[in-house]
């Protein structure tokens, strides 16, 4: 037995890595053409880089407080992506990010191959631009480095020049700064680890270009180009900006705009050159409760700039693509998509899933039994709502319409402790079994405005028996076995049902108005709690989950 769990334990690994293809969002459509979103969940504020073999491809994008942070994504045709790494394990100071801290961490980062190592930037709004590399971006990254200390630098960017100098381009908060919609350069020491020169600012978008933000930084034909969007995320365009010298002063124009097209606010993003001599654009595009999702677009130079999208009318202002010929990167590779489900067969969590804090080794591990177990956290004295939970074991929604079922089983210790699972944001719903004397409660908890410390609701739906009791009386627990189900239909409806054989389900509850989170889009997981107070805390073993099209 403990030989074939070894060899089960060998074999995981390789099993993580085999390619996966959604059943509910696959951008490959198979035929040398693709459907955008190439990544229909939120993975706000894009950036990508061309790796060292020229013909690899890896994003990151912003991950404020969840962790782990700064997802690393790869892909070898622009098209099928799969999540392979984090760049960030926690958050600093450990006393503001042990919390749920939302919106803050980590804002719009970017990712550069520069002399044998991947670099990526980010702006933490409050604390200053951080700085992590690697060799090998899909291993383990270096702690991060403070760069420049001080608030209200977010949206940065680095640039090594042919001549060994590196600059930083940055945007600037607003909440923080006092002032927003324009752009500073300054230069950076050669290693990229501190500022040497003071900011210049080098554009300012008041006005014409208000909430000009998330600039990048390239170097092209002798050029200094700055990309960057403007007038405001869902409604607004992509510019790119040109100049002689990295202080400016630029000439700009706008690329990419929504035009006559269903593809609201192209927004901020990243652009790469192939090998094949090729060029795209990858950007968000904000779907409210989803979040912001990914779109590849062509880019063609014209004139002298970097037409993104498709240009109808000759302006040198795309629009963006919804199909398209894929990327040609010298050979077709197999489909494989970002991971949903999970059955928990790895004695390592799988890397959809984030914790809506630093992780604390409390919350839960992993097992090698075929399940993962999630502690009940127990809730503060002042409770309100979830929006204090650092627990939340949550992925990102993949798809505008997907089901998700869940086979839990519930080991309550003590009164009230509860688990099952949750759609989070401004406003959340779940699903959960809670023990209410000597029996389970299926209950729906709602909430609306979390945070604004709305209160919650709670809705009972069913009298449940034990499946199982613990047969010893030292600290013994009630157990419920259950299969818990949320059902997500375009528009952001969510509905809920149960099942205690896997087969027959039953709708329950009330129908739900998803609502993205704070600078996230909804996300979908699992939640275990209980009451604050002494003693032994429950859990929750969860044996799988399954992301389907029905």
């Amino acid at each position: 037995m403990k030989l074939t769990l070894i060899m089960a334990l060998v074999a995981l690994p390789l099993i993580s890595q085999a390619q996966y293809r959604s059943e509910v969002w696959c951008p490959d459509n198979g035929d040398g053409t693709y459907t955008n979103p190439v990544i229909n969940a939120d993975y706000s504020d894009p950036d990508v880089c061309v790796g060292a073999s020229g013909t690899d491809f890896y994003m990151t994008a912003s991950s404020f407080n969840c962790i782990p942070g700064l997802p690393i994504l790869h892909s070898k045709d622009l098209v099928n992506w799969e999540i392979v790494s984090y760049a960030l394990q926690e958050l600093k100071p450990r006393e503001v990010f042990d919390e749920p801290a939302h919106g803050m961490g980590v804002w719009a980062p970017s990712i550069r191959y520069h002399n044998g190592e991947y670099y990526i930037y980010w702006g933490d709004p409050d604390y200053g631009v951080f700085m992590v590399k690697t060799k090998d971006p899909a291993g383990r990254w270096d702690e991060p480095v403070l760069v420049i200390p001080g608030k209200g630098m977010i949206d940065t960017t680095p640039l090594w020049d042919e001549d060994g100098r590196c600059y930083l381009v940055n945007g600037w908060a607003g909440s923080r700064a006092g002032f927003k919609s324009v752009l500073s350069v300054r230069e950076l020491s050669a290693d990229g680890t501190k500022a040497i020169s003071q900011p210049v600012i080098v554009f300012d978008g008041n006005n014409e270009h208000r909430t000009a933000e998330g600039p990048k930084f390239y170097k092209r034909d002798g050029w200094y180009w700055i990309m960057c969007p403007a007038g405001g995320v869902p409604t607004g365009w992509q510019l790119a900006m040109r100049s002689k010298s990295p202080y400016g002063p630029y000439e700009h124009k706008i690329v990419l705009a929504q035009g006559k097209t269903k593809i609201n606010g192209p927004h901020q993003g990243g652009w790469v050159h192939t090998a094949q001599g090729e060029d795209w654009f990858l950007h968000f595009q904000d779907k409210g409760p989803y979040g912001r999702v990914v779109h590849l677009q062509p880019v063609n130079w014209i004139e002298g700039w970097p037409v993104m999208g498709i240009d109808k009318d000759g302006d040198l202002c795309g629009e963006p693509v919804s199909r398209y010929k894929k990327p040609n990167v010298g050979k077709i590779y197999p489909i494989n998509n970002p991971v949903e489900s999970d059955e928990f067969n790895s004695a390592e969590l799988g890397k959809q899933w984030q914790w809506h804090s630093n992780y604390n080794q409390f919350y839960g591990q992993p097992t090698p039994y075929g399940f993962f177990r999630m502690y009940t956290h127990k809730l503060s004295e002042n409770f309100v709502n979830l929006w204090e939970a650092p627990n939340l074991l949550l992925q990102k929604t993949p798809s505008d319409a997907f089901t998700a079922t869940a086979k839990i089983r519930l080991a309550a210790k003590k009164e009230n402790q509860y688990g099952g699972i949750i759609m989070m944001g401004l406003d959340y719903s779940a699903l959960v079994v809670k023990r209410v004397g000597e029996r389970f409660q299926l209950q729906q908890i709602t909430c609306k405005k979390a945070d604004k410390k709305g209160p919650e609701s709670v809705k009972t739906l069913a009298e449940l028996e034990p499946t199982d009791y613990d047969p010893v009386n030292y600290e013994p627990a009630i157990y419920q076995d259950i299969y818990l189900r949320l059902k997500v239909k375009n528009g952001a409806m969510l509905t809920f049902s149960y099942s205690t054989d896997g087969k027959t389900y039953k709708a329950v509850g009330d129908e739900f108005q998803m609502r993205e989170g704070k600078w996230i889009g909804a996300k979908f997981g699992f939640v275990a709690e209980e009451p604050a107070g002494k003693g032994a805390m429950g859990f929750m073993d969860i044996d799988w989950i399954r992301v389907t099209k029905k």
